[in-house]
C-alpha cells in the first residue's frame, strides 16, 4: 500500500476482482478522485488473480481479501466483503467499471438522510467510443430524477403480479450503495447471477425504502457474442420464471431488425462500421430470440423442473462478457 486507510471511515467500497489488470487502474483512479475519498476505504475481493492484479493493488491504499480458489460466488463473496467493511455505508461495483463523475458516491450517499432507505442504485452507461456498440451509447434526452420505492404494507408489494414486482427490482451491483446495518439483515442469496435484483425484492418485502438515482453513473461495457448473449438471455428468463413466476416471450425479430437498421443508420460512424455493428446486433437479436423461444417452450411443457434441468444443459456456468479496456 502507498497510503494508509483513513481513521474515520464512513464508506467502504467492495470490488470482486480477478485478473483485472486492464481495467482496474481506471476503476481505482476514479474511486480515489471521489469527493468522499478522505472517509473511504476500498476492499478488493480477489479470487486468484495471476496477471499482475495483486501487484497493481499493492500500489493503491486497498485492503485485499483472498477468496479461496473455487469458492467465488457473486452473492456470498459480496456478503463477505460487506462483513469486512468498516464503513457505515457500503458501495458495490466491479473491476471494469469507472465512475463517470467525482461525486458518484456522494450522489448516492445523499439519500441516506432518510433512515428507512436501505440502498441506492445508480446507472451503467456506455461511452460513445468506436469500439463499443453504438446502440448502447449514452445519449440522454434529459437529466434523470431520483425516485424512491417503498411499500408501508408488505402485502401491497408481495401480492403484486410477478412481472410488476420485478419492475421495482431492477437493482444493479455495478453501481449501488447500501446501509451496512440493514444490508447485514438482508444478505445476498447464494447465487451466481441476479443476487442484486433479489436483494431489492427482499428489501421491499421487509418494508424498507430503496432509491434509484440514475445521476450516479459508472462507465461499464462488455463486448458480447452469440454464445454469451444466448446464455445470458436464458438465465435471465430462468430467474424471472423461478423468482417472479412469469415467462417473457420472444420479441418478433421481423420487427426488431428493421428498428436496429434505422437506429444504426442514424449514428455518425462510417458506412463500414454501420454494416459491422448492424450484423453484431443482428447476432444478438437472433441469440436472444432463440434462447427465449426455447425457454418458453420448455417452461410451457415441463414447468419449473424442466427449466431447471434445461438451464444446466443450455447455460452451465453463468456467462461472462469480454471486458472492454477502460480509458
Amino acid at each position: 500500500m502507498t497510503a494508509s486507510q483513513p481513521d474515520d471511515i464512513l464508506i467502504s467500497v467492495v470490488i470482486p476482482v480477478k485478473n483485472g489488470i486492464d481495467t482496474l487502474p481506471s476503476c481505482l483512479d476514479g474511486l480515489f478522485r471521489q469527493t468522499v475519498k478522505d472517509r473511504m476505504e476500498v476492499i478488493a475481493m480477489d479470487s486468484g488473480s495471476t496477471d499482475g492484479t495483486l501487484e497493481l493493488l499493492s500500489k493503491y491504499p486497498v485492503r485485499v481479501h483472498h477468496v479461496p480458489k473455487g469458492e467465488f460466488n457473486h452473492g456470498e463473496t459480496r456478503n463477505q466483503g460487506i462483513n469486512l467493511a468498516k464503513g457505515t455505508f457500503v458501495v458495490l461495483t466491479v473491476q471494469d467499471a469507472t465512475p463517470a463523475s467525482d461525486d458518484w458516491i456522494e450522489l448516492m450517499l445523499s439519500h441516506f438522510d432518510n433512515p428507512e432507505v436501505a440502498g441506492v442504485c445508480g446507472q451503467q452507461i456506455v461511452r460513445s467510443d468506436a469500439d463499443k456498440n453504438p446502440l448502447q451509447w449514452f445519449t440522454p434526452a434529459s437529466e434523470a430524477k431520483p425516485f424512491l420505492v417503498q411499500f408501508s404494507n408488505s402485502k401491497d408489494f408481495t401480492t403484486l403480479p410477478g412481472r410488476k414486482k420485478h419492475e421495482y427490482c431492477y437493482w444493479d451491483d455495478v453501481t449501488a450503495m447500501y446501509r451496512k446495518s440493514i444490508k447485514e439483515k438482508i444478505p445476498f442469496k447464494k447465487l451466481m447471477f441476479s443476487e442484486d435484483t433479489l436483494w431489492a425484492n427482499d428489501a421491499l418485502t421487509m418494508g424498507y425504502a430503496i432509491v434509484y438515482d440514475y445521476r450516479a453513473r459508472v462507465y461499464h461495457y462488455h463486448h458480447q457474442n452469440f454464445k454469451f448473449y444466448f446464455k445470458r438471455t436464458y438465465i435471465i428468463s430462468y430467474q424471472n420464471y423461478k423468482f417472479y413466476d412469469y415467462i417473457k416471450f420472444p420479441k418478433n425479430p421481423f420487427v426488431t431488425v428493421p428498428q436496429i437498421l434505422v437506429r444504426i443508420s442514424r449514428k455518425k460512424i462510417s458506412f463500414k462500421n454501420k454494416v459491422n455493428w448492424f450484423f453484431y446486433n443482428l447476432n444478438l437479436v437472433v441469440a436472444s430470440w432463440m434462447a427465449t423461444l426455447i425457454f418458453a417452450t420448455i417452461a410451457g411443457i415441463r414447468g419449473l423442473k424442466g427449466v431447471e434441468a434445461s438451464q444446466k444443459i443450455f447455460v452451465g456456468y453463468p456467462p461472462q462478457g469480454q471486458q472492454a479496456k477502460t480509458k
